[in-house]
């Protein structure tokens, strides 16, 4: 794991590999371009007070990109609160010219699915008692490590919903804390989430996901938001635990903290 972006020169980034370099200067571009603002205020600070951590994964199709995943997402849990109020764990993924070419924006949706429940198997730890394990309640949401987290897909398919687009496949990560420390300033954070639906609205070339709600709210789900397609559909269902079904892999008993 990355501890904070870093200048191009800097030894680090010279090791890197040549998709790496071009995945973190893509993502620098979009979050500094004035002229078209990314919508997501918060990651916005959260990179310009270098908060956020980043990561590199291998080609999202195998498996092993699921425990790299997991052995990511572990670190970042255990440090999470030293990075700051706007922290979250950016993942690349190692994205070949092919795939970029071939896979449609339902294709990486199940890979995004795919991934959470493969990472679910991978948990040693207790589900957090106080969240509900079924994906179709309002205060369900993803949990690892005894961490709830948002989960956040970008895709290169994106065409329309160009928020949800970047030129790998990428996970943004975010603590459930994260999101609470935002909203203790009630004006504050209304304001914010005002000025996102704007950006949203400017950024995008199709209008606002009706998914996007506020968690804990009667009638949100919290997993219809994590991949956005690029129109306006949504499964019937949660993935989820259907793909959880399909690995043909039962939970094993977990430990806690």
């Amino acid at each position: 794991m990355i501890n904070s972006f870093f200048e191009k020169g800097c030894p680090i980034f010279n090791s890197l590999a040549d998709w790496q370099k071009e995945a973190l200067e893509a993502f620098e571009a979009k979050m500094i371009d004035t002229d078209k603002p990314f919508p997501c205020i918060p990651a916005v600070i959260g990179f310009t007070k270098n908060e956020l951590r980043y990561g590199f994964i291998g080609d999202p199709r195998k498996q092993s990109s699921s425990v790299e995943i997991g052995e990511l997402l572990t670190s970042y849990t255990e440090q999470s609160r030293s990075f700051g109020n706007y922290t979250s764990l950016i993942i690349f993924f190692e994205t070949p010219e092919e795939l970029r070419n071939s896979y449609s924006v339902e294709q990486y949706e199940e890979l995004f699915w795919h991934q959470l429940s493969a990472l679910a198997t991978l948990d040693n730890m207790e589900w957090p008692e106080h969240i509900p394990k079924d994906p179709h309640h309002s205060l369900w949401e993803f949990c690892f490590h005894g961490e709830q987290y948002f989960m956040y897909c970008a895709t290169p398919a994106h065409k329309n919903r160009l928020s949800r687009y970047f030129p790998n496949m990428l996970f943004a990560i975010t603590p459930r804390w994260v999101l609470q420390e935002f909203i203790k300033k009630p004006t504050f954070a209304e304001r914010i989430k005002t000025n996102i639906r704007k950006r949203l609205g400017n950024y995008d070339k199709i209008s606002i996901h009706p998914s996007l709600n506020t968690y804990g709210e009667m009638g949100n789900l919290e997993w219809k938001q994590y991949f956005l397609r690029d129109d306006e559909t949504v499964p019937m269902k949660c993935p989820y635990h259907r793909i959880l079904k399909a690995l043909q892999i039962q939970e094993k008993p977990r430990k806690s903290d």
